[in-house]
């Protein structure tokens, strides 16, 4: 009888990781089944998805709430289903708010549970470390400070690097990815990346180009490359673009990595690009914004001075974190200047993220896939 392993996977960061360890397990299994909820990079690699990964897809404590009753139904319909096929290992990635509830339950029925991405309870909400101890037999986690914070409340941990750690280059080829983005290869490249929801570019998408208006003045040389996550906000970055001809801004259908390696300096929204464009070894200023009531909330709760990835895992600023009320055109555009003019600081930065790309290139796949074997003593 062939293993089923299933997964759910909430969004495009956690289809990446999702997909590799498909990838590592049927290296060892290759007529395991998986099944579950994934994106197209999972679906590549032969997962059956019962769901649309876009459905999980949500940002935003109260910006949830719109769609509560679809995720909780297909929350019950998933766990059913589950229960039906009784899968030697369910693996949750990332997606913790629909993830951790799931995997109790699943658990409680004497399936092996695994959570991969350590929610970031060492940051905020640490009592969900509580949740996660009653919900999961192994948490997978993404960088090696966090097994310290789950040893000290014993819950099983492994670090297993990140996948785009091993998946990115030690050195970057800015040459090579400006020719093919079809650049001038001696002028300057500033890369705009506002996110990949809907939500996400709406708020910061016209910000993000009035800066580069701010950038332009100071810097005319400057070209601006401004890659769309998907067709969707290829059609909303158009529009917001019609209002700035004069910036003559390469927009881009994917290829955000080929942007950020093109790049001199990168504007972008905090989350996992934030991650990448540390392993492309490139300056970054980093901006979000949230409806001001979870922004609020997300600020009582907060136990880290600092919110991008690069500067959590240097635990010092590395880059400058731009948010909220401070989120102003200005103060992006002087932050992208910086860099842009200050050669000194753009090498300094290369080696800090040399350093962290290092610490993180752990073979991510073939880790997270080998503990999930021996967690579920397969012979």
């Amino acid at each position: 009888m062939s293993l089923c392993f299933a997964m759910v996977a909430g969004e495009a960061s956690g289809d990446i990781l999702g997909a590799g360890l498909i990838k590592a397990l049927k290296q060892q299994y290759p007529d395991a089944r998986f099944v579950g909820i994934g994106g197209p990079k999972m679906i590549a690699e032969g997962f059956e998805t019962l769901y649309p990964m876009e459905r999980l897809s949500v940002m935003g404590l109260f910006e949830v709430l719109g769609r509560l009753g679809e995720l909780l139904k297909i929350r019950k319909q998933l766990f059913n289903t589950l229960l039906e096929l009784k899968p030697d290992v369910f693996i949750g990635i990332d997606a913790p708010d629909f993830n951790l509830k799931l995997e109790q339950k699943l658990k409680e029925k004497s399936i092996k549970t695994v959570h991969y991405v350590s929610p970031s309870v060492w940051a905020w909400r640490e009592k969900r470390v509580f949740k996660i101890k009653k919900s999961v037999d192994l948490v997978l986690c993404l960088f090696p400070f966090e097994v310290d914070f789950y040893k000290k409340h014993e819950v099983p941990a492994v670090c297993v690097g990140h996948t785009l750690a091993d998946a990115i280059a030690l050195e970057t080829d800015t040459q090579g990815a400006r020719q093919q983005l079809e650049l001038v290869d001696d002028l300057p490249v500033v890369a705009l990346m506002p996110g990949s929801r809907g939500g996400e570019v709406s708020r910061l998408g016209e910000l993000f180009l009035q800066a580069a208006e701010l950038i332009k003045q100071q810097v005319p040389t400057v070209q601006f490359v401004l890659p769309a996550a998907n067709q969707d906000r290829f059609t909303q970055l158009t529009h917001m673009l019609a209002d700035h001809e004069r910036l003559s801004v390469k927009l881009l259908n994917g290829q955000s990595r080929e942007a950020m390696a093109s790049s001199d300096v990168v504007l972008m929204a905090s989350g996992t690009a934030a991650l990448e464009g540390m392993l492309f070894k490139k300056p970054l200023v980093v901006s979000y914004k949230l409806s001001a009531l979870t922004a609020y909330i997300v600020r009582k709760m907060l136990k880290q001075p600092f919110v991008s990835l690069p500067n959590l895992l240097a635990g010092k600023e590395l880059v400058p974190e731009i948010l909220q009320e401070a989120a102003t055109p200005e103060n992006l555009a002087n932050a992208v200047l910086n860099f842009l003019q200050n050669k000194n600081a753009s090498a300094h930065l290369k080696e800090e993220f040399t350093q962290l790309h290092n610490w993180l290139k752990r073979d991510a796949d073939v880790a997270a896939a080998k503990a999930i074997i021996e967690l579920v003593k397969i012979k």
